[in-house]
């Protein structure tokens, strides 16, 4: 059996976390704005920390699995 846990959390975050799609951490004129659609190199940074923060907890600490397969 294969475990795509990882693979859907990890999908599924970069969609949700994509800098600009959904909120843009800082953005350009307020801390928070939302549907922006524009980005930064400081909004990727922390974007990509944001990203990597939770997948550690999603993966680690909490465990998720999902088995497809025969």
């Amino acid at each position: 059996m294969a475990d795509w846990g990882a693979v859907i959390m990890a999908v599924v975050l970069f969609v949700l976390l994509t800098p600009g799609l959904l909120f843009q951490l800082p953005g350009r004129n307020r801390i928070v704005e939302f549907g922006g659609f524009q980005t930064s190199g400081v909004c990727i940074l922390v974007h990509s920390l944001v990203f990597f923060g939770l997948i550690s907890i999603f993966l680690l600490a909490v465990g998720v699995h999902v088995y497809v397969g025969s």
